[in-house]
């Protein structure tokens, strides 16, 4: 039963990752670094992505003049959607690596992935923020984009990855006797729901950032 849970997820992530990509093909983000991010997160998030991209995404979306207190939550979301987006793509580069290569820590490959993982999401998460910035200060040096990306995203990428990993460590020692692998689709659908968790963490985090002034809404 839970491995066609599993597929139905996982097929309902894909389709909702086409149905973005194909619409933002069609109707280009200002900021090209979205173009990547939505369809990202319609994998995991399934068709709430896509009712978030049309309503606070697409360009000309409707409530897009609103400067309203839902107008400021859906600007947070898609700042933790950015965040998210370059996680789950630095998460998901990770997964392969340490299947493939074997590798463990302290004999365990749960800390392998954590460890992977976490350098790949923290890497991605910085450079996805950084591409956002950078066409908005280009009056200034690469290095100070580079350094306000930082600054922007370290405290979000670290609490998305502690979400994340917290449902990891349930899947690996709570739930399952024999943890599922990445060749089944029990993983990727565990990861869906870990990405799902991670989101949810890291958004108080950029509302923080936000409302300091440290992050620049979306």
């Amino acid at each position: 039963m839970l491995t066609t849970i599993s597929w139905i997820a996982l097929v309902i992530g894909i389709v909702s990752f086409i149905i973005i990509a194909f619409d933002v093909y069609k109707h280009p983000q200002m900021m090209t670094i979205m173009n990547i991010i939505w369809p990202i997160n319609g994998w995991f998030f399934g068709p709430f992505a896509i009712w978030t991209y049309f309503k606070w995404g697409r360009l000309k979306a409707k409530d897009s003049n609103q400067e309203d207190e839902r107008q400021q939550s859906a600007k947070i979301f898609v700042s933790a959607s950015h965040c998210a987006g370059g996680c789950t793509f630095g998460d998901i580069v990770g997964v392969p690596i340490v299947a493939l290569t074997g590798m463990t820590i302290a004999g365990s490959t749960l800390f392998a992935h954590y460890l992977v993982e976490f350098i790949l999401a923290y890497l991605f998460g910085i450079i996805f923020q950084f591409l956002a910035i950078y066409p908005m200060q280009q009056n200034k040096h690469k290095f100070h984009a580079f350094k306000s990306a930082i600054k922007a995203d370290t405290w979000s990428v670290v609490t998305f990855q502690i979400g994340m990993f917290g449902w990891m460590a349930v899947v690996h020692y709570l739930l399952f006797s024999n943890p599922p692998t990445p060749v089944e689709p029990t993983f990727w659908f565990m990861m869906q729901i870990a990405m799902i968790l991670g989101f949810l963490v890291s958004y108080p985090a950029n509302w923080w950032l936000i409302q300091k002034g440290i992050k620049e809404a979306m």
